[in-house]
């Protein structure tokens, strides 16, 4: 009984053996009549069975079916070109089966370098494959480009990564693919598309890509920085970034947007001790920088260092005598310095001035109104800074009449 159950599985295994082959050659079948999806369909089962006789000629056929559909829509677009006529083929059918072929291939030689019974490598298909699916490879371009301009930012991502990621597959082995130049162009669509699915780690990884060429390093650093930005978690996420764009800052000096990234970066995390010796680093490498000068004035401002700040601000406006928020923030932090004085300076017990006293606050009021007069004649409808708060202010301390103006346009 035992022996007849045996012989009985051995059948069934034999039945299961045959029928996966049985679905190889028929699927080959398929492929001579050109009904690629049929192929496709009728072939799947046997590539993951393990009854499959030779898996990785199951795999290669499954390389031919996409690649013979390829070639035969291309030999068609080829055609209509040379012809110029606008018959209707299949641009999409072309996309997917060159992307379709390539993967294929990577998976077939996976399957093909695996060892055989004996511990042999017998490696059959690569060297074929590899001379034919390079130039397939090259699809990939446009097949990811067509699906970025249908806005189907996945698949144009897939496309384009497979096309970057396969040179390193063990598949194209002993093939020099170094000399490739599409290579940065496509790194930094495949960046870009990156960033806006947000996939942020992706993006930096090929933003790296192609910044290795000078041609493009500017528009993928770009990537690159915003990527770390938002990818940012950590306190070493952030340091990265900020050590990542002062070195762009200072491998490209001029490009005033690693100084602004910068700025951004120490005003919206509030580190105004971060600023600070950033700024006096900045101070160092150009003197001549306003807003080095503007942001140092600021930082001296919120620390009630009334005089530094002023000071500050005048270097800035020595070197742009129009810069409105300098000339502003000078008013504005003589007009504190002002308030301030009036308190250190009153009678303890009456809190009245002397009239020197009285004298030394009125001078550095007058200060304050003729940099915040000069930002109202730059600046009159107050599109840039609101000073007509603090010039009432100033009116009013000074008796000023013209404070009854100032305070009908702050209530305006």
């Amino acid at each position: 009984m035992k022996k007849i159950m045996m012989m009985a599985l051995m059948a069934a295994a034999a039945t299961t053996a045959f029928a996966q082959d049985a679905l190889v050659k028929e699927a080959k079948k398929q492929l001579g009549n050109k009904e690629y999806a049929q192929a496709v369909k009728t072939l799947t089962p046997a590539l993951t069975s393990a009854e499959t006789k030779d898996k990785a000629a199951a795999w290669n056929l499954l390389v031919d079916i996409h690649y013979q559909q390829f070639s035969d829509i291309q030999t068609q677009e080829l055609e209509n070109k040379v012809k110029k006529i606008t018959a209707p083929y299949d641009t999409l059918a072309m996309h997917h089966s060159a992307v379709a072929a390539l993967e294929a291939a990577i998976k077939c030689d996976e399957v093909d370098r695996q060892p055989d019974a004996k511990g042999k490598v017998k490696i059959k298909f690569r060297q074929p494959n590899q001379q034919r699916l390079q130039n397939v490879r090259l699809a990939l371009i446009n097949a990811g480009l067509y699906e970025y301009n249908h806005k189907n930012l996945d698949a144009a991502f897939k496309d384009w990564s497979l096309y970057l990621e396969s040179p390193k597959d063990p598949f194209f082995e002993g093939v020099d693919l170094s000399k490739d130049q599409y290579r940065s162009e496509i790194a930094y669509y495949a960046a870009l598309v990156a960033y806006q699915k947000k996939d942020y780690a992706n993006a930096e990884k090929y933003a790296h890509m192609a910044a290795e060429d000078p041609a493009k390093a500017n528009e993928a650093n770009e990537i690159l920085l915003f990527s770390k930005k938002e990818n940012c978690k950590t306190a070493a996420d952030s340091l990265e970034y900020v050590n990542k764009v002062k070195e762009l800052h200072k491998a490209n000096p001029s490009e005033e947007r690693y100084f602004n990234l910068l700025m951004e970066y120490y005003t919206r995390a509030n580190d105004m001790k971060g600023m600070a010796e950033w700024v006096a680093e900045e101070e160092a490498i150009d003197p001549n920088n306003k807003m080095v000068w503007a942001l140092k004035g600021e930082i001296q401002m919120n620390d009630r260092k009334w005089d530094e700040a002023v000071a500050s601000y005048k270097k800035a406006l020595e070197i742009d005598p129009d810069f409105v928020q300098c000339i502003f923030n000078a008013g504005v932090c003589l007009n504190s310095k002002a308030i301030d004085l009036k308190d250190q300076l009153a009678d303890k017990r009456t809190g009245g001035l002397t009239a020197a006293n009285a004298k030394k606050v009125k001078d550095v009021l007058t200060e304050a109104q003729s940099f915040v007069e000069k930002t109202r004649e730059l600046d009159p409808d107050q599109e840039k800074v609101k000073w007509a708060y603090a010039l009432y202010q100033i009116y009013y301390s000074l008796k000023d009449p013209r404070a009854a103006e100032m305070e009908k346009l702050i209530n305006k």
